[in-house]
C-alpha cells in the first residue's frame, strides 16, 4: 500500500512538472538563442527606431505600440508556426505576446528582460548599416527611363513585405524582362517615402516612360500587379 501511495505522488508530481515545462513560455537569453531556428518566427515589437539601433539578426518588426501597424503585419504571420517575441525591457512584448495567444497563435514564447538582457548576456546583436538616404533625384533617375519600372518600398523586417517577395520573384520569372525592378529600403529612406507621401509598406508604384501610372500600398495579387504593368 505504502509503495502505492509513493507511485502515485510521484506520477503526479512527473506530471506537474511535465506541465510546467510545456507551459513555460517567458525565456532566459540563453534559453531564447537556442530556440531560434529557420521554422520559427522571430519577432521584434519595438518602434521602427528601436529596431533601427539594434536588434536579433532575422528578425521581423512589428510596433506594438502603433496598433493598427501591429495589427496588420501580424495577420501575414503563421498562426500554426511557433513565434519569439522580444522588444526592449519585457513589457510589450508580454502584453503583444498575450495578444497573439488569444488570437490564435499556438505558440508564443518571450524574451525575459527583452533587448537589455540579450546585451546583458552579450549575445549578437544586429543593426541597419550606416548608409545614407537616397535622394529624390537619385530616385528620379532610377525611374525616369523609356521603360516600365515597379518601384518596391518595402523592408526585410516587414512581414507584408517578406509575402509578397515571392509574388515579385514569379512576376519576374512569368514577365521576362518586361520591367525593371527597382527595391527601396523603406526603413533607411524615411525621408524619401514621407516626399512621395508614402506612409505604409509594402508600397508598389509603376513607371512608365518615368510617369507614375499606378500605386497600392499593402499586399498585392500578382495578377493585379501584372495587370498594371502591362496596362
Amino acid at each position: 500500500m505504502k509503495n502505492v501511495l509513493i507511485a502515485q505522488v510521484m506520477s503526479v508530481f512527473l506530471i506537474s512538472c511535465n506541465l510546467n515545462a510545456q507551459s513555460k513560455t517567458v525565456l532566459s537569453a540563453d534559453e531564447f538563442q537556442q530556440q531560434i531556428s529557420s521554422n520559427k518566427q522571430l519577432l521584434d515589437v519595438r518602434t521602427s527606431g528601436e529596431y533601427s539601433n539594434g536588434h536579433i539578426a532575422n528578425s521581423l518588426q512589428a510596433d506594438w505600440n502603433n496598433k493598427e501597424e501591429f495589427k496588420d503585419r501580424v495577420q501575414y504571420l503563421d498562426k500554426n508556426k511557433p513565434v519569439l517575441i522580444y522588444c526592449q525591457v519585457g513589457g510589450r512584448s508580454a502584453a503583444a505576446a498575450k495578444y497573439l495567444r488569444e488570437n490564435g497563435f499556438k505558440d508564443v514564447e518571450e524574451l525575459q528582460g527583452g533587448m537589455i538582457s540579450w546585451k546583458q548576456a552579450n549575445k549578437p546583436v544586429a543593426g541597419a548599416a550606416d548608409v545614407p538616404e537616397m535622394t529624390t533625384d537619385e530616385f528620379a533617375a532610377k525611374v525616369n527611363v523609356k521603360k516600365i519600372v515597379l518601384v518596391n518600398f518595402g523592408a526585410e523586417w516587414c512581414p507584408p513585405c517578406k509575402k509578397m517577395e515571392p509574388v515579385i520573384e514569379d512576376l519576374q520569372k512569368e514577365l521576362n524582362g518586361k520591367f525593371e525592378l527597382v527595391k527601396i529600403d523603406g526603413g533607411a529612406n524615411t525621408s524619401l517615402m514621407k516626399s512621395m507621401g508614402i506612409d505604409k509598406i509594402p508600397t508598389f508604384i509603376v513607371y512608365k516612360n518615368g510617369k507614375e501610372v499606378w500605386r497600392k500600398q499593402g499586399v498585392v495579387e500578382k495578377d493585379e500587379l501584372k495587370k498594371a504593368i502591362e496596362k
